[in-house]
């Protein structure tokens, strides 16, 4: 995409931040869900993050998200640590995120939930906006005009703008899901299983607009998956889970062949693991 937001900015103009988690430890009771992880997404790059279930990749994003808070170690949106920035600070910063099971507004249309993304930009005050004073108006039309151009377009959704979200098909709904956070004008954005229960086409669909997020938008994507053909496809990074700890990190190539994935994330022997990952 090409388009401009009101101030004259493609959204590649933004650009993406690193994101690092250092040493983060996270307990609940006594239970150590995560052990010291530490890892980095690279700025406008695509990192994975996967393991076997329970190993730690929920805990790993909703520490990052701000819904939980590390025992000690911290996160860095670039240079700025946010350990301890509430959930809507980060959102300001650039952090975006989507989630395993679709939480969108089923009462409202299409545009209505992607317009939700994006209120959090808006300058015009509470009572403004009830009143719906000239200024508010204004902003709101500017806000429906990019994220139209910006969004609508982008993810090719413009022929389901005006439709109930109830209305729409499990993978259409997860697209809306990823315009609202997209409309957030996103710097670093967490993609929770974006691909989970789709068909074959909608993960391919899927797979093509991630990617155009990163090349076009400069956009850093840390995703949790477990389709992995998907994973191994579109990313540049991916970060191995297991028992809350960090067992592999590098490219694809590295990664499909360690022998400690293998063993601990497919649970199976290594040749089948192999062909599995591959």
């Amino acid at each position: 995409m090409t388009s401009e937001s009101p101030e004259g900015q493609r959204p590649s103009d933004w650009g993406g931040l690193s994101l690092s988690v250092e040493q983060v430890e996270l307990r609940f009771g006594g239970i150590r869900a995560l052990r010291g992880v530490s890892f980095a997404a690279g700025a406008g790059e695509i990192t994975a993050v996967i393991g076997p279930n329970g190993a730690g990749k929920t805990s790993v994003f909703n520490t990052i998200s701000g819904f939980y808070r590390p025992a000690s170690g911290r996160v860095l949106l670039g240079s700025d640590d946010i350990t301890d920035t509430p959930v809507y600070g980060r959102a300001g910063l650039g952090l975006a995120r989507t989630f395993q099971n679709i939480a969108l507004f089923h009462g409202l249309s299409v545009l209505e939930n992607i317009k939700l993304g994006g209120h959090h930009l808006m300058r015009s005050g509470l009572m403004s906006s009830l009143l719906y004073a000239r200024s508010a108006q204004q902003e709101e039309l500017a806000l429906r005009a990019e994220i139209e151009r910006r969004v609508i377009d982008f993810l090719e959704i413009d022929h389901i703008r005006h439709k109930p979200v109830d209305a729409l098909s499990y993978g259409l709904q997860k697209r809306v899901e990823l315009a609202r956070a997209l409309a957030m004008r996103p710097r670093v954005l967490l993609l929770d299983e974006p691909v989970a229960g789709m068909n074959r086409e909608e993960t391919e669909d899927m797979a093509r607009f991630i990617l155009d997020v990163q090349e076009d938008w400069g956009v850093t994507v840390l995703l949790v998956e477990h389709d992995m053909g998907m994973v191994m496809d579109i990313s540049s990074h991916v970060v191995v889970l297991n028992f809350g700890e960090v067992i592999a990190s590098g490219s694809p190539a590295e990664v499909r062949r360690h022998p400690e994935v293998i063993r601990a994330y497919l649970g199976a022997e290594a040749e089948e693991a192999e062909e599995a990952i591959a």
